[in-house]
């Protein structure tokens, strides 16, 4: 039997049972049919949120707001590390504005604020904006291994 992860949709929102060695092979989604993969961060709502976090797929969240200066310069960034994260991890973008449920269940009292999620649970977390080489290096280091 082969190790499997459960994979949310970055397009219809449903979760798809993958072989782990699958992951890098451009899979698709059985309902849409279309990529799982699309190495850009996924704006996502509260409702989305809860079945993207209960998937096996390490989630790098960046919890921002349109009126925030640090948040607008880390955006390319963040965009940039969306390509070269996938498949180990989904890259998603939580507005504060639009979901301040989720900024207040993570406890957010500044932004730019970065969290590691796995299965749910908070595994790093990192406050304020950086340079693509540090943020690069903080991924590194903090993702889990799948």
């Amino acid at each position: 039997m082969t190790d499997s992860m459960l994979i949310t949709c970055p397009h219809c929102h449903r979760k798809n049972r993958l072989p782990v060695e699958r992951l890098s092979a451009n899979p698709q989604c059985g309902a849409c049919k279309q990529s799982l993969f699309n190495g850009k961060p996924l704006a996502l709502t509260s409702a989305q949120f809860a079945k993207h976090s209960s998937a096996d797929l390490p989630l790098v969240i960046d919890f921002w707001a349109s009126w925030c200066g640090p948040c607008q310069q880390f955006a390319p960034v963040f965009e940039q590390a969306a390509s070269r994260a996938e498949p180990r991890a989904r890259l998603i973008k939580i507005d504060t504005e639009a979901a301040p449920d989720l900024a207040a269940r993570f406890a957010i009292r500044s932004i730019p604020t970065l969290l590691i999620l796995h299965h749910g649970k908070e595994i790093a977390r990192l406050n304020g904006a950086m340079p693509a080489q540090e943020f690069e290096r903080w991924l590194l280091t903090n993702l889990p291994a799948l």
